[in-house]
């Protein structure tokens, strides 16, 4: 393995050919930090269709031939999360630099096996939280970072659709990390406390609705919802300011919008004096680069394995965005009670 910040493109292997992985290839051959060498699946179906796309492109069903590649600088996991460990953890071991799609493992204690794994071997591990290098995401951070919200009072996130429910895993865990992993990028805290409610609707024991409410050191709350059963597709967050308010909607042309809106309370001299007045400005809408985040996702990638530096979506923040869904998934079970307790005043 190299550091030599001049050497030739990166070597890769994309494991995992499904949903994601087939953007992992695309965008490897796009970038000239990286040359993806290997595509990996057990469904030979799979590995067909991106061979016909990228014919240069080694296709195996054998992980073992991966590893035993002293040629492979990085192994790129887009797997379903309860492989990701045993596939990450063995290409550490095997000297690779390793990238794995969220969550990053299935338990905290996973994740942290991970870190120190990749920390022992000077190896980079990245998960792969994609918006932390969306525009928008990035314009929203500048804003709440410069001060120019003022105090940040709440943010309130939905992100929810019909569908793609899956199979061995809570809409918490395939969807929160997205939402857990933006607050934290934008506060740079971590919550002191966390509630939540769900429901299994189609699938039992697999909850497909979720309302998560999180509170901050520094006195923010946030209110997530969770869905995959929705009329309509909906990524929309609202953030309110003591000074100004913003909400960013990732399905709309004008993602990011700035409100000069909020309350003025002067300090009154008596009770009887107390007056709250309501302040609407103007609405900004600053521009937003158009760059794919992937692309600068898998760019600090490389930029990390290179010059061995922290990439922006760091192992340690996607250790608190699995301790943060254990935490959320303890909340739910604490709070599970029968109807027949609750006392309700007369």
């Amino acid at each position: 393995m190299t550091n030599d910040v001049d050497s030739k493109p990166l070597r890769c292997a994309v494991v995992g050919l499904g949903y994601w992985g087939p953007n992992l290839v695309r965008v490897l051959h796009e970038i000239p930090e990286a040359e993806v060498v290997y595509a990996c699946d057990l469904e030979p179906k799979q590995l067909k269709k991106v061979g016909a796309r990228y014919p240069v492109v080694s296709l195996t069903t054998d992980y073992d031939k991966i590893l035993a590649d002293d040629s492979v600088d990085a192994v790129l996991i887009a797997t379903k999360i309860g492989s990701h460990h045993a596939l990450a953890e063995a290409a550490l071991k095997a000297g690779k630099h390793v990238f794995v799609e969220k969550p990053m493992a299935a338990s905290s204690e996973q994740a942290l096996e991970l870190i120190e794994l990749a920390e022992r071997r000077g190896l980079t591990l990245m998960p792969g939280h994609t918006f932390l290098y969306s525009p928008p995401v990035d314009k929203c951070r500048e804003l709440i970072q410069s001060g120019e919200l003022g105090e940040i009072y709440f943010i309130s996130m939905s992100r929810v659709n019909l569908g793609k429910h899956q199979p061995d895993v809570s809409v918490i865990w395939d969807l929160g990390p997205h939402d857990f992993s933006i607050l934290g990028y934008w506060l740079e805290e971590t919550p002191v406390r966390v509630s939540a409610i769900c429901r299994s609707c189609i699938v039992e024991s697999i909850p497909d609705v979720a309302f998560i409410d999180l509170e901050y050191p520094s006195g923010t709350i946030a209110n997530v919802e969770l869905s995959w059963l929705a009329p309509s597709k909906l990524r929309r967050t609202t953030i309110v300011g003591s000074r100004k308010m913003i909400v960013y909607d990732d399905t709309s042309n004008e993602p990011v919008r700035v409100f000069d809106s909020g309350v003025n309370t002067p300090d009154p001299a008596t009770f009887g004096e107390f007056r709250i007045t309501y302040r609407v400005g103007d609405i900004l809408s600053p521009n937003i680069e158009a760059v794919e985040p992937l692309q600068s996702e898998l760019a600090d990638f490389c930029t990390a394995i290179r010059l061995g530096s922290k990439p922006r979506s760091s192992a340690r923040l996607g250790l608190d965005v699995v301790e943060l869904i254990e935490a959320i998934d303890a909340s739910i079970q604490a709070a599970v009670a029968p109807a027949s307790t609750l006392q309700v005043p007369v």
